[in-house]
């Protein structure tokens, strides 16, 4: 079954890349910043380079397979709050911003749900994983 760990592989760049390029823009886009301090978050200049940096790390932890199962709940931790905070269509009384929001707020919950799931399959196949650096974290 190599062509399984192979898949995996695929499955994990392909997860971790949404991560990845979304934490490169919290780093370089200003505009993200001010959606987030138009959206209440305390101190946008510091939180928004920082959970850009806690996504990149969690992405290149999951597809390198550095502690995949760190990286993982480092995603889920960084989605639950966000799906919350930043996109809250229920507060919304324009009808097509609302059902914008709530896209993503149900798109970052299916994430959340995927990075968990994620986190359980390499604590429980640490002895399995292949194509990764490390075994996971937490045993």
């Amino acid at each position: 079954m190599d062509w399984l760990n192979w898949v995996l592989l695929l499955g994990r760049i392909l997860f971790g890349l949404l991560f990845f390029l979304s934490g490169i823009g919290h780093l370089t886009q200003p505009a993200m910043r001010d959606y987030a301090k138009g959206m209440g978050v305390p101190i946008p200049e510091v939180l928004v380079p920082l959970t850009g940096i806690q996504i990149i790390v969690g992405s290149l932890m999951v597809v390198l397979g550095i502690w995949p199962d760190l990286g993982a709940l480092l995603l889920f931790v960084f989605l639950v709050p966000v799906a919350f905070f930043m996109h809250r269509f229920w507060t919304l009384p324009d009808p097509m911003q609302a059902a914008n929001q709530q896209a993503h707020f149900f798109k970052n919950i299916a994430l959340a749900g995927a990075s968990l799931a994620l986190f359980v399959l390499f604590i429980k196949c640490a002895d399995r994983l292949a194509l990764v650096i490390t075994g996971p974290l937490f045993k």
